[in-house]
């Protein structure tokens, strides 16, 4: 299952532009091989893929030291509201590390909920919410992942963007700057950057 896994991250993780679609020509041919244990719920091969980049961006972000208040402190991603995700994401974590420290997937129900977490996925249920949930956490070192209309430009971090049959992504480093968080160049050229609308 690591190798697996292993070999299914190295397709989902976007490439240079000339390796692009090789990566995802593998990324297919892997996924219809049916290689990958989905446990015992079946999910979209898209939602497969944004488990993979929320399993790579910890490998591209800074986060201030007070995030981790020691070295062992596990790296937390956190799926607010429903699970898009099915427990994939738990299963493609497990027993992996960004350095030294272990990787651990919390599920929250309300924003209230949301106590030590470095990155945040906010789902797609919490749309209607999704203003009162970013100011909720202002100011925090989280970076927020979602994939509504307008995510990225109203204050989240990253939206995922489908196009085709590829998943991309939209940055608005202002936020993540604004949360304490440096966000890689190598991260930043491969992303749509946008910015937040003046209020």
């Amino acid at each position: 299952m690591a190798i697996l896994r292993r070999i299914f991250l190295d397709a989902v993780w976007p490439t240079p532009l000339g390796r692009r679609s090789r990566a995802w020509v593998a990324l297919t041919v892997l996924l219809l091989a049916g290689n990958l244990d989905l446990s015992a719920q079946t999910i979209s091969k898209d939602y497969q893929v944004k488990a993979g980049f929320l399993f790579k961006f910890p490998q591209f972000i800074e986060w201030p030291e007070a995030a981790f208040p020691d070295k062992e402190t596990p790296l937390v991603i956190g799926v607010l509201g429903d699970d898009p995700f099915r427990g994939f994401l738990s299963e493609m974590v497990r027993d992996e590390k960004v350095g030294s420290r272990p990787l651990r997937v919390e599920y929250y129900r309300r924003i209230e909920d949301v106590k030590d977490c470095h990155i945040l996925f906010i789902s797609s249920s919490g749309t209607q919410r999704l203003e009162q949930i970013l100011a909720k956490l202002k100011n925090r070192s989280i970076l927020t992942v979602g994939e509504t209309d307008g995510f990225a430009t109203n204050g989240g971090m990253v939206k995922f963007v489908t196009e085709g049959t590829k998943i991309r992504f939209r940055i608005n480093n202002e936020a993540a700057r604004a949360a304490s968080l440096t966000i890689s160049s190598k991260l930043l050229r491969l992303a749509e950057v946008v910015v937040s609308p003046k209020r």
